[in-house]
């Protein structure tokens, strides 16, 4: 039977290196996912990642386990990456190769010319997503993107789930506007989302 968060955990704390390599193996890509969403450069979000868990690592005799290990080092990534986005401080157009693309894309198989269609959708929609509030990005990203669900948003953010629900609402409502502006009004629901709400749990990938 695989070790739970927990048993990692106290086994990291004790100096277990091999235990906290586990961590990183199935925690890291899906905080690099989300590193790449908030800050968009593949060279810094990866910097963002790699400072997580060194973050991480070292606060681990001040993790006190009343939270989950996901939500805790998904609130170290969430906080890290808003503050490199805020000290980048740039909007930048998003290439229609940019992989952070394929984050968005829900349909893998269409013809030629709709991949295309679908790319030009998806890069607009990151654009818009760039330009939102940081805390407005990070709830969209969170619980439309990447399926957190909406009450284990609201610990990492530390707000209630009805402010997690408004953040949602207000977001797609200035996406929307955003696209609209575009021509593209229809994106959010020709790319399958961003969806209303979260329902996978934290260890999915």
């Amino acid at each position: 039977m695989a070790d739970t968060d927990r048993d990692l955990v106290e086994r990291a704390r004790s100096g277990d290196a091999a235990a906290f390599a586990e961590l990183v193996r199935r925690y890291g890509p899906r905080v690099r996912r989300l590193a790449r969403k908030l800050v968009r450069g593949h060279a810094d979000a990866d910097d963002v990642a790699q400072e997580t868990f060194v973050r991480a690592h070292q606060a681990l005799p001040r993790f006190d386990g009343r939270s989950e290990f996901f939500t805790w080092i998904y609130r170290i990534a969430v906080n890290l990456s808003l503050n490199r986005a805020r000290s980048l401080n740039v909007r930048r157009p998003v290439a229609l190769d940019d992989p952070s693309i394929e984050g968005v894309l829900t349909t893998r198989q269409a013809e030629a010319g709709e991949q295309l269609e679908q790319r030009r959708l998806a890069a607009a929609l990151l654009e818009e997503l760039e330009g939102l509030p940081a805390g407005l990005r990070a709830t969209m990203v969170m619980v439309c993107m990447d399926g957190v669900p909406q009450e284990e948003a609201a610990t990492i953010l530390g707000c209630s789930v009805g402010t997690v629900a408004w953040r949602v609402h207000e977001a797609r409502k200035r996406l929307r506007e955003g696209l609209r502006a575009r021509g593209m009004e229809d994106a959010l629901d020709r790319l399958g989302g961003p969806r209303a709400g979260g329902s996978k749990k934290g260890a999915s990938s």
